[in-house]
């Protein structure tokens, strides 16, 4: 088996265990606030990515002079996860996975700007056509519009940024540290939010349900949802290991178009769980952004790059 299809092979695990962390933060979003499912997650996960830590290298590997680039790449992750758990509450998985896929098309919009990269007729017209799906998929003024369609719009810009960090940083630290900073932000940032809103003081009757997510105050969940929300520690340092596993074997631009398969786990959690299917509009928006997406991805097979940093 070459290492190419040993890294796909990798990278699908990986998207199918974190596609069980958008399940379970969908099923939580209407009984609990999204700060305290982070903090939970955040501490349940920290063992798990101490103990990949040990084994990639040592802990010293967490302890490097680019600490501060890496908790400044956190927060921009923190910023582009929280946007995106956000609309999980109140889209369809589909519709979120599906909007949240513009990063590549952000991503390279800041390439060109702020690493100077090549700017191509294919490029621009990828660019074109992956932010005309994402039209179609939102429908802005029409029937189907849902304003929190902008958020994972949102945190796919953030997630674009936090990309053009890893980049410049990526050969001087390991996925590991930049993993464990990140979730080191996150759980400062879900603090800071508990802070904020966990006494529900905020919270309303007629909040839609991405902000009733974040303003809910904290509740004392039972056993099985508090474990549930564990869980997704342990699904993070998983998911991690295995998406690390796939880049690290193989070639990125070889790897990198089956995180589409996330889409899939969307549809099918969507449809089984809440009843949820695209309508024609959104299939013919996503069917745009996949293949605006996948053309950009084939268009810079000979540009190799870091593949994505595995989502948090």
């Amino acid at each position: 088996m070459s290492q190419n299809i040993r890294g796909i092979l990798f990278l699908l695990a990986g998207i199918a265990v974190f596609s069980l962390q958008d399940l379970i933060l969908k099923l939580l979003s209407g009984a609990y606030p999204l700060h305290q499912a982070m903090v939970v997650r955040s501490i349940a996960a920290t063992p798990f990515l101490l103990l990949i830590a040990h084994r990639d290298g040592g802990l010293g590997t967490l302890l490097t002079a680019g600490r501060g680039q890496m908790l400044g790449r956190g927060v921009l992750n923190f910023m582009a996860y929280t946007f995106y758990y956000l609309a999980l509450a109140a889209l369809p998985i589909a519709t979120t996975v599906s909007l949240y896929f513009t990063a590549p098309f952000f991503i390279t919009a800041l390439s060109i700007l702020f690493l100077g990269e090549r700017v191509t007729a294919l490029r621009w017209l990828m660019l074109i056509g992956g932010f005309a799906g994402v039209l179609v998929v939102m429908r802005p003024g029409g029937a189907g519009f849902d304003i929190a369609m902008v958020l994972p719009v949102m945190a796919s810009f953030f997630y674009a940024a936090a990309m053009i960090v890893t980049r410049r940083i990526g050969g001087q630290e390991t996925a590991t540290a930049m993993a464990f900073y990140s979730n080191l932000t996150f759980l400062i940032g879900a603090l800071i939010l508990a802070a904020i809103f966990g006494g529900g003081s905020y919270a309303s009757d007629d909040s839609g349900k991405a902000l009733a997510f974040l303003v809910r105050g904290w509740s004392r969940p039972p056993p099985g949802d508090l474990a549930l929300m564990a869980a997704c520690g342990l699904i993070a340092a998983v998911g991690l290991t295995l998406l690390t596993q796939a880049y690290r074997i193989g070639q990125a631009n070889a790897v990198a178009p089956f995180e589409y398969s996330a889409l899939v786990w969307g549809l099918i959690s969507g449809w089984l769980v809440w009843g949820d299917w695209p309508d024609r509009p959104t299939w013919a928006g996503i069917a745009m952004l996949v293949g605006a997406g996948l053309l950009l991805l084939y268009g810079e097979r000979r540009q190799p790059r870091p593949g994505p940093e595995p989502a948090q």
